[in-house]
């Protein structure tokens, strides 16, 4: 498939999270197409699993949607931060947990259709506390699900986040963790 070619670019905001561009492009046919583009850096999320078989999973309430979501611990990518860094970062800030055994399972676009976010995805084993502080602007409860009962509570709806569940499904999907 041909790319679209950038004819000019405005930049709309410039925000400590998220910078928003408008994009004019041309298409392979000639024609020429507006792009609205929100940059996001990288980001990590994690799927912790302990011994006993229970995913670490974080309830925390979400402005944008008005409601508290059971999502997998996840975070930005810092400047000058391998993602396998911020992997165990942000699994201590958000869980108080470390881990012993941390994998990268690959990784996926969040949403390709207007972000650049792409998204880490790592398989954490071998937990032990651990703590950092978290971000002072985060109110975070940690709960522990069964990873047996985890495809019932994204059926049932309890789990709604789009990148929990790619990851749980990313996680579950290796032999590795029935182990």
């Amino acid at each position: 498939m041909q790319p679209e070619r950038l004819i000019s670019t405005e930049s709309i905001y410039d925000g400590r999270i998220v910078n928003v561009r408008a994009d004019t492009v041309a298409l392979p046919n000639g024609r020429r197409a507006l792009r609205e583009v929100v940059e996001h850096r990288d980001a990590v999320v994690i799927v912790p699993i302990d011994a006993d078989g229970n995913v670490v999973l974080v309830r925390q309430y979400r402005y944008p949607v008005g409601r508290s979501l059971l999502e997998a611990p996840a975070g930005i990518v810092e400047p000058g931060e391998s993602p396998d860094d911020t992997a165990q970062r942000e699994l201590r800030e958000e869980t108080g947990l470390g881990s012993g055994d941390l994998k990268p399972l690959g990784g996926f676009w969040s949403s390709p259709g207007f972000c650049t976010e792409y998204m880490h995805v790592y398989l954490a084993r071998d937990l032990e506390p651990s703590p950092l502080e978290p971000d002072e602007d985060e109110r975070i409860q940690t709960e522990w699900h069964p990873l047996s009962l985890i495809h019932d509570r994204i059926r049932a709806g309890e789990i709604q986040d789009a990148k929990t569940i790619a990851a749980l499904l990313m996680a579950t999907c290796l032999s590795e963790t029935s182990r």
